[in-house]
C-alpha cells in the first residue's frame, strides 16, 4: 500500500539525500513539494549553521539571519525568479516572524495567510509584479522547523493559494518528517562541501609557483586528482633555487589518500625546502630525507625523484627514492627514461643507499618527473606504462604551440595529462607531472 509520503509529494522526495550537494538537496525538497503538494515552497538554512560547525542560538534571539537555498513558485524554475527573490540571498527575520518562532520553539507554524513581515519584504522585493501580488494572496502558510540533534538549523516555508484548502494537521506531519529526512541529507552535504573546501585548500596550497623562471630553465605543471575533488591525495612536488645557483625539481608520493597522507606530503615538501637551502649534495639530501621519514607518521615508503638542475656546469644530477624514472628528450627527438645508477629505495625504510646519476647536458633538453599514478594501471604494467608516456612525450613536443617557451611547456604538459581526464571517479592514484626545459648557460 502506497505510504502517505508518496500519496502527498512527487516523486523528487524519493532522491532526497541522493547527492552531497547543498543546493541541489534543496531544490530536491521543493521540487518534492511543488506544485502538488503547495503552490510555493522554500528552504532557508540559518547562516550561522552554514559558517560554523559548532554555533548555538540563544532560546529566543532577537532575531535570526537565514539564507535561501532553494525556491519554487509553482512549475517555474528558480532562474525564473532570480531578479526577485535570489537563491543564496541572506534575510534577516525578527523575532515576532513565524520564522523566528518554529526556530525558537521546535514547532511548526501553521497559519491562514502569509504574516506581515513577509508580506512588507516580498511586495519591496518585486514592486509592480503580478507574481509576487499572488504569491501575498496565499490563504494558507506553513513554516516547518529543520532540527538536527534537537538544534535548530533552518525552515522550510510552504504557501497555498484561495483555490487549494488550507494545509491541515496531518500535512503538516508529512512536511515534518520530509523536513527530518532533508535535514540530515543536508548536514552530510554541508559536511561533505566543508572537507571538500579543506581539501582544496590543503592541494592547492602545495602547487609551486612554476611561473617563476630561472636560470637555463623553464618550468610547468600538471595535476589531476584521484576520484572526487575532497580526495586528498599523495602527490606532491616542487621547484627551489639552490643557494649555489642551482635548480631543485622534485616528485614524490606518499602512500593512500586522505589526512594522513597530506600531512605526510605536507611534512615531506616541507624538509625538503629545507634541505635544499643547505649547501648539501643531492645524494646526502635523500638520505637526510629519509632518517626524516622515519619519524613522520605516514610518510614511510614514500616514495620521490630529485633532479638538480646546474645550469652553469651543465649537469643534471638525479638521485631516486623507489620513484619510477624520469623521462628526458634530446635534440634527437626521442623521449626514453633515465638509466639510474640505483633506483633508492623508498623514505622511512632507515636502510636506503642513494646514489646520484649525473647527466651531462649540452643542449636544450626536456626533462620530465613523474607520478606513477601516469604510468600504473591494471591492464599494463609500469615499462609500458612509461613508454607510452614517452611516446605521449614526443607527440606533444612535435606540435608547434604559438607564443612563448612558456606557453610550449604549459600547453604540453596539458596535452601529456589529457589521456587521463576522463572524470573516472573509479581511479585510485592522483596523476602528477613537473616538466622541465633545460637550457645549459653559454661561457
Amino acid at each position: 500500500m502506497p505510504t502517505r509520503r508518496r500519496l502527498v509529494f512527487s516523486p523528487a522526495a524519493d532522491v532526497i539525500g541522493s547527492e552531497l550537494d547543498l543546493h541541489l538537496t534543496g531544490r530536491h525538497v521543493v521540487h518534492a513539494l511543488t506544485p502538488g503538494f503547495c503552490d510555493a515552497a522554500s528552504v532557508y538554512l540559518l547562516e550561522r549553521w552554514l559558517l560554523e560547525e559548532n554555533s548555538y542560538a540563544t532560546a529566543d534571539p532577537p532575531q535570526i539571519e537565514a539564507r535561501r537555498l532553494a525556491l519554487r513558485v509553482g512549475a517555474d524554475a528558480a532562474e525564473d525568479w532570480e531578479p526577485v527573490l535570489p537563491v543564496g540571498q541572506v534575510i534577516v527575520f525578527p523575532r515576532e516572524t513565524p520564522y523566528a518562532r518554529a526556530l525558537a520553539t521546535g514547532q511548526t507554524q501553521l497559519l491562514d495567510a502569509v504574516d506581515t513581515h513577509t508580506s512588507e519584504r516580498l511586495s519591496a522585493s518585486g514592486p509592480g509584479d503580478a507574481r509576487i501580488h499572488d504569491l501575498l494572496e496565499s490563504a494558507s502558510f506553513l513554516v516547518v522547523p529543520l532540527q538536527l540533534r534537537g538544534t535548530a538549523v533552518g525552515f522550510i516555508a510552504c504557501t497555498r493559494g484561495p483555490d487549494k484548502a488550507p494545509f491541515v494537521i496531518g500535512e503538516a506531519v508529512a512536511v515534518e518528517s520530509l523536513a527530518a529526512r532533508a535535514c540530515v541529507a543536508l548536514d552530510n552535504a554541508r559536511r561533505y562541501e566543508r572537507e571538500r573546501r579543506m581539501a582544496l585548500a590543503i592541494r592547492n596550497s602545495l602547487f609551486p609557483d612554476t611561473a617563476r623562471t630561472f636560470p637555463g630553465c623553464h618550468i610547468a605543471h600538471g595535476y589531476l586528482p584521484a576520484g572526487q575533488d575532497n580526495i586528498v591525495g599523495g602527490d606532491w612536488f616542487d621547484v627551489l633555487r639552490r643557494p649555489g645557483g642551482q635548480v631543485s625539481l622534485i616528485v614524490g608520493d606518499a602512500m593512500g589518500h586522505g589526512p594522513a597522507s597530506a600531512v605526510a606530503m605536507i611534512q615531506l615538501r616541507t624538509a625538503v625546502r629545507t634541505l635544499a637551502r643547505l649547501d648539501i649534495p643531492p645524494a646526502e639530501l635523500m638520505h637526510r630525507l629519509d632518517a626524516l621519514a622515519c619519524d613522520t607518521p605516514g610518510a614511510s615508503f614514500a616514495t620521490c625523484m630529485y633532479a638538480e638542475w646546474d645550469p652553469d656546469q651543465r649537469t643534471c644530477t638525479l638521485v631516486g627514492a623507489g620513484h619510477p624514472p624520469p623521462l628526458i628528450r634530446g635534440s634527437d627527438g626521442r623521449s626514453a627514461p633515465v638509466t639510474l645508477t640505483s633506483a633508492g629505495l623508498p623514505l622511512g625504510i632507515g636502510t636506503g643507499t642513494y646514489e646520484p646519476t649525473v647527466l651531462d647536458v649540452t643542449e636544450p633538453t626536456l626533462l620530465l618527473l613523474y607520478s606513477d599514478g601516469l604510468v600504473e594501471s591494471r591492464h599494463a604494467d609500469i615499462d609500458q606504462g612509461i613508454a607510452r608516456l614517452a611516446r605521449a612525450l614526443d607527440a606533444g613536443s612535435a606540435d608547434p604551440v604559438d607564443g612563448t617557451e612558456q606557453d610550449g611547456l604549459r600547453s604540453l604538459s596539458q596535452r601529456l595529462l589529457a589521456p587521463y581526464a576522463t572524470g573516472d571517479t573509479g581511479v585510485t592514484d592522483d596523476r602528477t607531472l613537473l616538466l622541465a626545459e633545460l637550457t645549459p648557460l653559454k661561457d
